[in-house]
């Protein structure tokens, strides 16, 4: 744990509305808060954010940085990624348990991918993320997400909360038990959620 770094949260709003995940944003900013600076006097998130006038009605990324408070709201118009194939990289010394702002190892192993779209990240001879992604693999009859993700994001959380995902641990050998691998995030939910074969 890192008290000096500051974390921050990237919410997704789209038609100038917050998206439903807003209350997982919030439990885990205050939960960090908490752990990294004895925050006792959690936050409203949704009190301290205003949609501004210039954010259409296109999807937007609301990043809010913060530590014991926050210390800046951001708007940037949301671009996806296209991702078909995923290199396999391994680092079993990453330490990424709260969404620091500073993701300098996670860029240096992105930065590995070479001629694929992005990493698929193997800590400890298991599955994990991709680079800024949770990831679920479908095996034919279920999704199955890491039990220990580098981080453990708002999409995931909400898609353990509906049953839409079974944790598993998975190691890297039993990649081939599955089919498909989707990549979810706060701004991709499930249903536009890039998906790829385990061949790529």
């Amino acid at each position: 744990m890192n008290p000096t770094q500051l974390c921050f949260e990237t919410i997704c709003v789209e038609h100038r509305r917050f998206s439903i995940l807003m209350p997982y944003h919030e439990a885990r900013l205050n939960r960090t808060r908490q752990l990294l600076w004895a925050s006792r006097e959690p936050l409203a998130l949704r009190d301290c954010l205003e949609v501004p006038d210039y954010v259409d009605n296109d999807k937007h990324k609301c990043r809010v940085t913060y530590g014991e408070e926050i210390v800046k709201v951001e708007w940037e118009k949301y671009h996806p990624r296209t991702i078909r194939s995923l290199r396999v990289v391994e680092a079993n010394y990453l330490d990424y348990a709260f969404k620091y702002k500073d993701r300098r190892a996670l860029d240096f192993l992105y930065d590995q991918r070479g001629s694929y779209d992005d990493v698929l990240i193997i800590k400890d001879g298991l599955i994990t993320d991709s680079s800024y992604a949770n990831v679920a693999l479908f095996n034919g009859t279920g999704w199955y997400t890491p039990e220990q993700p580098i981080l453990a994001g708002t999409q995931r959380a909400y898609l353990l909360n509906e049953g839409v995902i079974v944790p598993r641990a998975i190691r890297a050998s039993e990649v081939s038990d599955y089919r498909h691998i989707k990549l979810f995030n706060a701004m991709l939910p499930w249903q536009d959620a890039p998906m790829a074969t385990v061949e790529n």
